[in-house]
């Protein structure tokens, strides 16, 4: 692994005995004082996310839903937090609409973050539950002050959200979104953060904070009832495991789209993309077109894993990826459709101790600040429901009691049956794109965590068309023009292409000692002792 860094970043890697990496350095140093405290990754973890609902509010709440991929020391784990659409949305509650609504009630599924903090807690976790609320209870109620990125995301959402409810009552002050460096404070969040730490999450489900939930949602225009949060628990999952060189790929399996960057790698092997140098034009072309591939068929057949029609195993058959590979024209851009496998803006962190113990942790309200619906108490609704469609016989199809497609994606990777690198890429449908590059770029190109996030990075986005970071230097982006693509140069402020935390191990004989790199896009801070 190359310690120093080739992309000018600005960052170092941290190298340290026990580290965590997130998107916000309060949230950063929430973790850190869990690992002191005698807590280990998993209490690290948890203590950052719970912090992040609270200094990062542009990009993750209480209402929001969760995903894990954690070594214990023995083995791989993975946990589906995500929660699942009300009974009442059947089919005729949306008849008349041709597409599901992009914000609001008609949005909301039964968050189910909270539950998963808790069952993680329960199970992998050393300190008391209570105790990891501690940094995010205080910022609530004291108040910090927000960054001149949080800041900006804060103030670009008002024109969309300020209408849904709940929403300006809780996030603005005289109809403003707080400025960078104003202090935010928030008691009737720390109210709610103490209620659920108290409970261990079972006020949020079963009791009255459940209950105001559900008051607010029939008082509203909302249809949750006490019985859609009483049904709600998170899953415990093997991860999809994809050999990539001599590592393997391990993501959340669906509803997860985490298996579309397993393809993709798939694809790009089988079309041979190692015989193209590193940050050519030519290898970038190869994953554009794999990634497309994926996506075309992740929209086709990803959904909850019991409506899909298509085996996992079919999606990641090596002779169907040639197949798919095969469609690829290596000089030219192209168009793709769904193939036929029968035949053949998110948090993301990550936390690891000298036990050895690992886990890659994400959690969402998916569209900034989600649905702009806020319950009293401060509890800001995702609106992941809006990745449910709405045609007939589609696995993906909205129906109650189902869980959406879903975008957010921890990853991490393993090598020889050990753990490797905890890693994820904010945003969207950025971060399978996300994983391919930076899976790439460690396995292939063996640079450390900080190097394979300060990379430029290329992106389809959700319209398709190809975007690329002001970084990505211009005769790659000449080239892949002259392919056929229709490329945009972002602005070197675009937040468009995630923000990733990644931690690895130090060497492959030393489980104890690692290297942590942070984003530079955003308020990123990996730390460690």
């Amino acid at each position: 692994m190359l310690i120093s860094p080739p992309f000018g970043g600005g960052r170092a890697p941290v190298l340290a005995k026990n580290t965590v990496a997130s998107s916000q350095p309060l949230a950063t140093q929430a973790g850190i004082e869990a690992l002191q405290n005698g807590g280990n990754a998993v209490d690290a973890a948890l203590a950052t996310a719970i912090t992040l609902t609270v200094v990062e509010p542009t990009m993750n709440g209480l209402g929001g839903d969760g995903f894990a991929i954690l070594w214990d020391g023995k083995q791989i784990h993975g946990l589906n937090a995500s929660g699942r659409a009300p009974a009442a949305w059947s089919t005729e509650y949306f008849a008349g609409k041709s597409a599901m609504d992009l914000i609001g009630w008609n949005t909301v599924t039964v968050p189910g973050m909270v539950a998963g903090w808790v069952e993680l807690s329960k199970k992998f976790g050393k300190l008391p539950f209570a105790q990891l609320f501690k940094r995010a209870i205080d910022y609530a109620e004291n108040g910090f002050p927000v960054s001149p990125v949080i800041a900006r995301q804060w103030r670009e959402a008002i024109p969309i959200l300020k209408n849904q409810p709940g929403f300006s009552e809780s996030f603005l002050i005289d109809g403003k979104s707080p400025q960078a460096g104003q202090i935010w404070r928030y008691p009737a969040q720390a109210k709610t953060l103490k209620e659920i730490a108290a409970t261990q999450g079972e006020s949020f489900y079963r009791g009255p904070l459940a209950q105001s939930m559900v008051d607010f949602a029939q008082s509203t225009g909302g249809c949750f009832t006490m019985q859609d949060f009483a049904d709600n628990k998170p899953d415990w999952v093997e991860p999809l495991a994809f050999d990539y060189g001599d590592y393997t790929l391990l993501e959340i399996p669906p509803n997860g789209s985490g298996i579309a960057a397993q393809m993709a790698l798939g694809i790009l092997q089988a079309a041979n993309v190692k015989q193209y140098p590193a940050n050519s034009a030519q290898r970038i072309h190869l994953q554009i077109e794999a990634m497309r591939l994926a996506f075309a068929d992740a929209y086709a057949h990803v959904s909850d894993s019991r409506s899909m029609s298509v085996p996992v195993t079919k999606l990641l058959d090596r002779d169907y990826l040639s197949s798919r590979a095969a469609l690829i024209d290596h000089n030219k851009a192209g168009s793709y459709g769904a193939g036929d496998p029968h035949s053949g803006g998110t948090v993301y962190l990550c936390a690891a101790d000298e036990s050895g113990m690992m886990i890659s942790y994400i959690q969402s309200n998916f569209k900034g600040f989600g649905s702009g619906v806020v319950a009293p108490g401060g509890i800001a609704f995702h609106n992941r429901g809006m990745s449910f469609g709405l045609k007939d016989g589609h696995p993906n199809q909205v129906g109650p009691g189902k869980r959406p497609f879903h975008t957010i994606l921890p990853a991490f990777l393993t090598k020889n049956g050990k753990p490797a690198m905890a890693f994820g890429v904010m945003g969207g449908n950025m971060q399978p794109q996300g994983h391919i590059q930076f899976v790439m770029r460690f396995v292939d190109e063996y640079l450390n965590p900080q190097a394979c996030s300060d990379a430029p990075r290329w992106r389809i986005d959700d319209l398709g068309k190809l975007t690329v970071e002001a970084a990505m230097p211009a005769s790659i982006v000449d080239s892949l023009r002259a392919m056929g693509h229709e490329v945009a140069v972002q602005p070197a402020n675009s937040l468009d292409f995630g923000s990733a935390q990644a931690i690895a191990k130090l060497s492959d004989e030393d489980h104890s000692a690692y290297i942590a790199g942070s984003d530079h896009r955003r308020d990123g801070l990996a730390a460690g002792f």
